[in-house]
């Protein structure tokens, strides 16, 4: 690959292709396969005299190596989709430093112009995103979007809105939109993450009084929201087939219905993580790992699960169990399948997590086994699911003919 790359002398070549892009980044080869990225900062220039006694304008460069390594040639899935994240932590971290440099060398900071358009600035502060949780990100900034644009007192701003044209009654009326619009608990995810955006322009001075203070979405932690898929439900989807089907969503969708797992643990998934002469699947939670001691989760594998699972072709055990596309792609394809199915409700991916837990609850389960499973690092996560258990016995028991003795 580096015959490709404009390969330097010293065995270095820039990533930056912007001449006006200053810090710039590049990466050094080295002989282990792998190549150092760096980052080059150019402070201006001195005079200095030639061996020749010529005189010239040298220029002043520091040299940052960030500890960051790409695969000069990737093996595999996994090797390329690591060189993909660190290219994106290094690109983030080169437009810090050069944030910082017009702030110390050029006294101003240009994301401080509060006549910036704020959607731009939101879509920026996307493009340099690089944690797990972008998509409900981009989520948040969709809704935004189509609030201005539906909204009678607002549809001007819906191509340009300026940062202190955000006030406290917009965001009231912005919350009433986003529990119109979304299901579940998707008003207050966009709207958390509307919000980590808007401190995040405060703290880079784009944003001076907050206008998301005291404006709130409660949402009764202890009632599931979401659609469910009922035992006689998950027969009658994983019974069903239709021509062009993606048999790795299938075996991951139906993995998730019966473990609980996440999407994005699902995708993660390796064999590496199948512990086959013990029958147990070990994973750690993306959504709470390095923050919670209970990201570890221990289940237990039967022999449906094993042959759902499968073994690695090629040995490799770091290879993916599910070659999942996007998540996107994925929640398409689900949602044709359960109308194939003939099943009318909204189902998502997380609606596997939820119908996991009340079917095992309602199977006999108790709520510590529950609360392990899932990976709850207490109850007051799976307590809910007990609450829906109880209202589906007493719908049950309603569903009975009346009694007339």
């Amino acid at each position: 690959m580096a015959t490709n790359k404009n390969l330097r002398s010293d065995n270095t070549y820039m990533i930056s292709t912007d001449s006006t892009d200053n810090p710039k980044l590049g990466a050094k080869l080295l002989r282990n396969g792998k190549e150092s990225l760096f980052i080059d900062i150019y402070l201006g220039y001195v005079g200095a005299v030639s061996a020749a006694g010529k005189q010239y304008m040298k220029s002043i460069r520091h040299r940052e190596y960030l500890k960051l390594y790409l695969w000069s040639s990737p093996r595999n899935r996994e090797e390329r989709q690591l060189n993909k994240d660190t290219l994106e932590l290094a690109k983030q971290i080169r437009f810090e430093r050069a944030q910082k440099l017009l702030d110390s060398i050029e006294g101003y900071r240009l994301k401080k112009d509060r006549d910036i358009n704020f959607l731009n600035y939101f879509q920026s502060y996307i493009d340099s995103y690089t944690k797990k949780d972008i998509r409900v990100v981009e989520l948040a900034l969709r809704r935004f979007k189509e609030f201005l644009a539906e909204s009678k007192e607002y549809y001007n701003y819906s191509d340009y809105i300026r940062p202190n044209q955000i006030d406290r009654d917009m965001m009231e009326k912005f919350v009433d939109f986003l529990n119109g619009k979304c299901h579940g608990e998707g008003a207050k995810t966009a709207f958390s993450r509307f919000k980590k955006v808007i401190r995040y322009a405060m703290d880079e001075g784009v944003i001076v009084k907050d206008p998301c203070r005291h404006v709130t979405i409660r949402v009764d932690e202890c009632i599931i929201k979401k659609d469910v898929l009922s035992m006689e439900e998950i027969v009658q989807l994983l019974s069903t087939h239709y021509p062009g089907e993606n048999p790795d969503i299938r075996r991951a969708f139906a993995l998730s219905l019966y473990t609980g797992m996440r999407w994005c643990d699902v995708r993660d998934l390796t064999f590496a993580d199948i512990d086959y002469s013990n029958r147990l699947l070990r994973y750690e939670q993306n959504k709470t790992k390095g923050r919670s001691a209970s990201s570890g989760v221990m289940i237990p594998l039967n022999d449906g699960l094993l042959r759902l699972i499968g073994e690695p072709d090629d040995k490799d055990r770091n290879s993916p169990v599910f070659p999942l596309p996007s998540h996107t792609m994925c929640l398409k394809a689900l949602r044709h399948w359960v109308c194939k199915a003939g099943i009318n409700k909204h189902i998502t991916w997380h609606c596997a997590r939820h119908s996991f837990a009340l079917n095992i609850l309602n199977n006999g389960a108790n709520i510590k086994t529950v609360a392990s499973l899932l990976g709850h690092s207490g109850l007051k996560n799976t307590e809910k699911y007990v609450r829906a258990v109880d209202a589906l016995k007493e719908a049950a028991i309603n569903s009975l003919p009346e009694l007339d003795i």
